[in-house]
């Protein structure tokens, strides 16, 4: 069962201040309640009527088909963050499955092995192939960059495999 406000502060035992009649000060003031009943919660602390809102949904921000995900009966997500200061880059690497990349901020470079380099923008996602060599760049000599990385791969599967 929920509290109201006015219960949780009667139950707190909250005290409120009230002007003491001709004196002109402010004086402590607890209000205790008629037996079983809360007091009503002050006009400052009644919640407002929550304005007439649709009801919040989500916005798709990608939506692609994919081959090489893991098939067991368990699978392991990882969610990541990365911050690239300009000019930096992650080593050259692969991934045994695909990893999907949110830009935050910046501009996200990704080389990949016998692809055209792709560029995704703050806003925008981008999935990684399985078992392609890449490497990610900040090419921007000023901005740094910021992202998500989401990753879905067999438990205890390593989120990269450097290559050497």
């Amino acid at each position: 069962m929920r509290s109201s406000p006015a219960r949780l502060l009667a139950m707190a035992g909250i005290a409120g201040l009230c002007l003491a009649p001709g004196a002109g000060q402010a004086q402590p003031h607890v209000q205790h309640p008629p037996q079983g009943r809360a007091p009503a919660a002050p006009a400052a602390l009644t919640p407002a009527a929550p304005a007439a809102l649709a009801p919040a949904r989500p916005e798709l921000v990608r939506r692609e088909v994919v081959t090489g995900m893991p098939r067991g009966e368990q699978q392991e997500v990882h969610v990541y963050t990365a911050r690239f200061a300009p000019g930096q880059a992650t080593v050259f690497h692969s991934h045994r499955f695909p990893v999907t990349v949110y830009i935050l901020e910046g501009a996200f470079t990704l080389e990949m092995e016998g692809r055209a380099p792709v560029v995704v923008r703050a806003g925008e996602s981008f999935v990684e192939p399985p078992n392609v060599r890449m490497t990610g760049y900040n090419r921007s000599a000023t901005d740094p960059i910021s992202l998500l990385i989401f990753y879905v791969g067999e438990p205890g599967t390593p989120f990269l495999d450097m290559v050497h």
